[in-house]
């Protein structure tokens, strides 16, 4: 008798399983370094090509790509910046070149290879592309790294599933493509689980980095970030070098590069760590001019999550603010497509004064903030300046007189 139950179990499971199940075809990424070239060999595999129409790529202006080769399926390149790959049928596998290393203002780079190591974005490994494939076809993407002679270890910020091996898997693309900063070869390592995150701070040997500095402000930091910005992202990577890499931060959606010569709190009571932190948890992106909000709001709380955690006293944090008054004295709009120091400054001024608005207007209510705020900008794709209003204003239950100012329009 339960013997004929399991067989009916079994016969109802097969009944009520979806038939509209997506269809998996493999991606496999394969990536080699070759220094003395300043570039990598990236090979991409489709177990099955069949499903995947075309990819449009494009290619940037800089030349960047180059020797594309189809072993199966056809390449065509419309242009220097565009190039279309159809797979074919079955095992399908385009190759090419990538140049590693590119130079920013001032010979800093903000991508880099020596014989030793590199450090560079996966963004510009594999170029974004426009995908057309067949409906219910999911994609299964690995990256695997085979590195030079003499060259230990790579990281990266997505899930590692085996010596060298990642899985790559954002559920808001169709192309899954293996984002966010990797460095590789002679490398330095410290880890840490900071909720349910595991937190890699990676640079190469010998740069100068504090990685166990920056552990340390991050774990002290970490529980006042995920009060605001409720994310659990299941893995960060921090990379660092020194000169001549860019002097700054910049960041990507699971990682983030921070110069080894950066303080981890500026004299000016900021800190660039925080600053970028707070970039990746909020993921917020602007559109329309509003770039003062996601930079505005990444110095805020950059400001505001030291002084929760207790590293500032009320003494330094009006000493910063009349800092920041100061520099962003000239500023007559924060409306601008790059967010400059001073008007980022002038930002902060502007989401403090919010925040004690909210704050006064609910204190007999709920008892809201800009916290509530920036959890609400946080689930938008694209943030306008109308949005951070009409968001503000739905929080306070009223109109804000803070965010009716010349400054806005």
């Amino acid at each position: 008798m339960s013997i004929r139950r399991t067989l009916l179990s079994v016969a109802l499971l097969g009944i009520s399983a979806p038939l509209w199940a997506a269809k998996k075809v493999d991606l496999d990424y394969n990536v080699s370094f070759l220094p003395e070239t300043d570039q990598a060999e990236v090979s991409m595999t489709f177990e099955d090509g069949e499903p995947i129409n075309s990819l449009s790529f494009n290619l940037g202006k800089n030349g960047a790509y180059s020797d594309f080769t189809a072993a199966d399926g056809e390449w065509t390149q419309e242009s220097p910046e565009r190039g279309i790959w159809k797979p074919g049928k079955g095992k399908s596998r385009l190759t090419y070149r990538v140049k590693i290393s590119h130079e920013r203002d001032n010979k800093r780079f903000d991508a880099r290879m020596t014989p030793d190591w590199a450090l560079f974005r996966g963004d510009n490994l594999v170029p974004s592309a426009a995908m057309s494939i067949h409906d219910k076809t999911e994609l299964v993407a690995r990256l695997q790294f085979d590195l030079p002679k003499g060259w230990p270890a790579v990281e990266t910020g997505w899930p590692r599933i085996g010596k060298n091996k990642f899985r790559i898997d954002n559920p808001l693309r169709k192309f899954d493509r293996p984002t966010g900063w990797m460095l590789a070869g002679k490398i330095g390592s410290r880890r840490a689980q900071l909720g349910l995150t595991d937190v890699t701070v990676a640079a190469p040997k010998d740069e100068g980095m504090h990685r166990m500095d920056v552990l340390t402000l991050l774990t002290f930091i970490w529980p006042e970030m995920q009060s605001v910005f409720p994310r659990d992202p299941a893995k960060l990577l921090i990379v660092g070098a020194g000169d001549p890499m860019w002097r700054g931060g910049l960041s990507a959606s699971n990682s983030y590069f921070m110069h080894a010569d950066r303080p981890l709190v500026s004299e000016n009571g900021t800190s660039s760590l925080v600053h970028e932190l707070v970039h990746v948890f909020s993921r917020i992106n602007d559109a329309d001019k509003s770039d003062w909000i996601s930079e505005g709001l990444a110095e805020y709380y950059a400001i505001e999550l030291m002084r929760r955690a207790g590293g500032m006293s009320e003494d330094r944090y009006q000493i910063v603010r009349k800092k920041l008054i100061d520099w962003s004295r000239p500023v007559k709009s924060l409306r601008t497509e790059n967010s400059t120091g001073p008007v980022t400054a002038r930002a902060v001024l502007l989401f403090q004064e919010l925040d004690r608005e909210i704050r006064k207007a609910t204190k007999d209510a709920n008892g809201r903030s800009l916290d509530d705020v920036a959890r609400g900008l946080m689930r938008l794709d694209k943030v306008t300046t109308k949005d951070l209003i009409d968001i503000s204003e739905s929080v306070m239950g009223k109109p804000s007189d803070v965010l009716d100012t010349k400054l806005l329009k």
